[in-house]
């Protein structure tokens, strides 16, 4: 008797070398960077976070809109990781004092800025701790744990959280505050189309069939666009993304004020399938005339 196999045994996996065995969440790399969990996302939760941070969820829970989540999220992180006042919005410093330690709003703004920063590897390696989805670009290419690359990575890793107070930590909660504000805002929804600019290569499926869409290995954390006139920075090919709401670890509005990323997305990485946008930007439309 043939034995039966289900559709998804014959799709592609992500590479070995874009995995780590372990990870702090309830779901391992391996399935976190598949296309079945783009397909089919589950609920991703970072290890102890609702034991030990309750008393955050509870507190946004009794909050109506936006913006009292928002100010409550801020005064529990000011408080819980003592973050200086003179780095936070719409407060003021009544004395000087010293250079403050890095902490979540200011990665957020490095990696704005520039995510081959010293800041953006911090964030890419926090992406690796906890989600298992080792880094394959910062500033160079990196073939793997094993390689130079890596070893210069780390390093600038390591200088980004060396003396700050739980960095780490402040990155879950904030990933945990954005999947509850990405919930409260798209209730009912699983995915958002998102846009991303592209240089590299795409990837047909295994038998290349006729109408299937072409995948694309993400690194661990990359930058996407809601406009996709804005995701030709990253790339003179536009391609659109079907997002878990799941993979998004920050976005531009979240945090009013703070960022000025243009509806610019942080997404977890992993194979995807994309498609070529078909829509024509103002650039397209200048450059035909």
């Amino acid at each position: 008797m043939p034995e039966h196999r289900s559709p998804e045994a014959d799709l592609p996996r992500p590479p070995k070398n874009a995995l780590l065995p372990l990870n702090r969440c309830n779901l391992p790399a391996r399935v976190i960077a598949s296309l079945e969990y783009q397909q089919s996302p589950a609920p991703l939760e970072l290890d102890g976070i609702r034991a030990l941070y309750a008393d955050l969820l509870k507190q946004l829970s009794h909050d109506a809109s936006p913006e009292s989540r928002l100010q409550t999220f801020r005064n529990y992180m000011t408080v819980r990781f003592r973050l200086p006042a003179d780095d936070l919005p719409d407060s003021e410093q009544a004395e000087p004092q010293p250079r403050p330690k890095a902490h979540y709003n200011r990665l957020l703004r490095g990696w704005f800025f520039d995510s081959d920063s010293r800041e953006g590897a911090v964030w890419k390696g926090w992406v690796e701790s906890r989600f298992g989805l080792l880094t394959r670009f910062h500033k160079e290419p990196i073939p793997g744990p094993e390689s130079d690359a890596y070893d210069r990575f780390m390093e600038e890793r390591v200088r980004g959280i060396y003396n700050t107070n739980a960095l780490d930590t402040q990155l879950d909660l904030l990933y945990t505050y954005c999947q509850y504000e990405l919930a409260q805002r798209y209730p009912g929804q699983s995915h958002l189309r998102l846009y991303r600019g592209s240089v590299g290569e795409l990837f047909g499926t295994p038998a290349d069939k006729e109408g299937c869409q072409p995948l694309k290995l993400f690194n661990n954390l990359s930058s996407f666009s809601l406009d996709p006139e804005e995701a030709l920075r990253f790339g003179h090919r536009i391609l659109q993304v079907d997002v878990p709401l799941t993979k998004i670890v920050c976005f531009d509005s979240l945090l009013p004020g703070q960022l000025h990323g243009e509806q610019e997305y942080m997404v977890l990485g992993g194979l995807y399938r994309v498609a070529p946008y078909r829509g024509v930007t103002s650039a397209e439309l200048h450059s035909a005339h």
